[in-house]
């Protein structure tokens, strides 16, 4: 790949979005997008960490969902804890002294339920009272608690894990490791996300950083890029998932796809962003929206 010339059998999907030279870890793996892209990583060979704060998610993703030709392997721990942050890297770097070529940082709360929509209703939007007192009830440590998650969780696992991605990449010549922010488009949206001014802000925050990461660590050639999607079913938006860790969206969306994201749609994105295709892409934020941010204000 070095020349840039190919023959065809090189420019096959199967060899532009290999990643059976990939090990992974995928923070919040075990249920809605993360477990897609775990899904998706080990149905094409990669190696996956997938962990989880709930041992017993980990053990039933593992059951209904961890046969290969890839390898998923359950590790439970907190990414809102720098010092289990810390001891995920110590045990990642004891089994792998090579290294990793992938971090997903997907992991994420949303803590707005005293003023999303969905659960405490809408303000008059024409009466400020109304809308001064529907937002006042956001508590201070909603806040704290989702930009602790999904802005430092981010932050703190990138910066720790950087070493290892380092020489994992090293380890595959003309191929070079990268990290996977899992924002959202809430980030851009110019929208209140149904009354969630914490969750978009965060999300905001974590599109943004991931652009400061990626500069930042341009001398290591560790790439930093993010998925934003848009609606896709998971605990956070349904509430529930079944016995298979999944979460299902049946309705009619508004966005121009006219539905939700499902499995494939997220199995595409992280598969173009992690194989040797993608080893060209850097500090790019990828909306796999059905069109969201085209028919309402956004800014991407």
């Amino acid at each position: 790949m070095a020349s840039g010339k190919a023959d065809t059998e090189q420019l096959k999907g199967s060899k532009l979005f290999d990643v059976s030279h990939v090990t992974a870890l995928v923070t919040g793996g075990g249920t809605g997008i993360g477990l897609m892209i775990s899904q998706a990583l080990v149905a094409n060979g990669a190696k996956v960490y997938i962990t989880s704060r709930r041992d017993e998610v980990l053990k039933q993703t593992i059951e209904k969902h961890g046969s290969g030709p890839g390898q998923m392997i359950p590790l439970q721990g907190d990414v809102s804890d720098k010092d289990d942050i810390k001891r995920i890297y110590e045990e990642i770097k004891q089994k792998e002294p090579k290294g990793i070529q992938l971090l997903v940082n997907n992991a994420g709360i949303a803590r707005d339920d005293s003023t999303k929509y969905s659960s405490a209703g809408e303000p008059d939007f024409a009466d400020a009272e109304s809308v001064s007192d529907h937002f006042w009830k956001s508590e201070p440590e909603s806040w704290a608690d989702t930009f602790k998650t999904n802005v430092g969780g981010v932050y703190y696992m990138s910066i720790a894990f950087l070493p290892l991605l380092a020489k994992g990449g090293e380890a595959s010549p003309g191929y070079t490791s990268s990290i996977i922010n899992v924002t959202s488009i809430s980030g851009a949206m110019k929208g209140n996300s149904g009354g969630q001014f914490s969750y978009a802000s965060s999300k905001a925050a974590a599109t943004h950083l991931t652009r400061m990461l990626a500069s930042t660590f341009i001398k290591t050639k560790v790439r930093v890029n993010a998925i934003a999607p848009g609606m896709f079913p998971s605990e956070m938006t349904t509430g529930e998932s079944g016995e298979d860790n999944k979460s299902q969206i049946d309705k009619k969306l508004s966005n121009p796809a006219g539905r939700a994201g499902n499995d494939f749609d997220m199995a595409a994105t992280v598969l173009f962003l992690a194989g040797p295709g993608g080893v060209f892409y850097n500090e790019q934020i990828l909306y796999p929206d059905g069109g969201q941010t085209l028919s309402a204000p956004a800014v991407n």
